[in-house]
């Protein structure tokens, strides 16, 4: 089977974007695409760095990202697991994109920018949670945003309750870690202690 290597190849296959395609991208927010962010609580966060490339979950309670204005969002740097992939990415390369889901609706909305870490008392202020500040805010200049059709999450019949996995039929956080570690770690202590100190670290 071929394999597609060169841009005339990929678009003799695919043709030219229609008009819809090209005329949503725009390089600040508008009304609509800000209202998309703002019902968002979770996003998706990729980044770029030298040892390659990077995609992590983001989210909070109510809107994952603040809006300072048209051009500037800001993204809380919530408790993790302390491996900071994105962030070491960031200050070495400020290129980010960000793919945000809704809950209930098939638009997602896409955006690309650059990004810098910034820790400012008063801005870290602004996220405090349960008392809790975050250790940094994920400051994004916006450059390009457009929203992307449903096709995705109809086709993954993302929301549809009668299609959600049962967790317990899937590996645990404590059998995938021993498993990875070839049982160095993990295991069913790991679950059981997990939801309390989820709970005392999740701001």
């Amino acid at each position: 089977m071929p394999a597609l290597t060169t841009i005339e190849e990929l678009e003799a296959l695919y043709g030219a974007p229609n008009a819809a395609s090209t005329l949503k991208e725009r390089d600040r927010l508008i009304p609509e695409y800000a209202a998309l962010i703002a019902a968002s609580p979770f996003a998706a966060l990729a980044t770029v760095g030298p040892e390659g490339l990077d995609c992590s979950p983001r989210g909070d309670a109510g809107e994952v990202v603040r809006i300072a204005d048209d051009r500037t969002l800001l993204l809380p740097d919530r408790r993790g697991n302390n491996r900071a992939d994105s962030l070491r990415n960031i200050v070495r390369d400020p290129r980010v994109a960000l793919l945000f889901l809704i809950p209930g609706s098939g638009s997602t909305l896409r955006v690309n920018g650059r990004a810098e870490l910034r820790t400012d008392a008063d801005l870290l202020e602004g996220f405090r949670m349960e008392g809790k500040l975050p250790r940094c805010v994920v400051v994004i200049t916006v450059e390009t945003v457009f929203f992307q059709c449903a096709r995705a999450v109809i086709r993954a019949d993302l929301w549809n309750p009668e299609k959600h996995v049962d967790p317990a039929r899937l590996p645990s956080a404590g059998q995938m870690l021993s498993a990875a570690s070839s049982g160095a770690q993990g295991g069913d202590q790991y679950d059981a202690e997990w939801p309390a100190r989820a709970a005392a670290s999740m701001w």
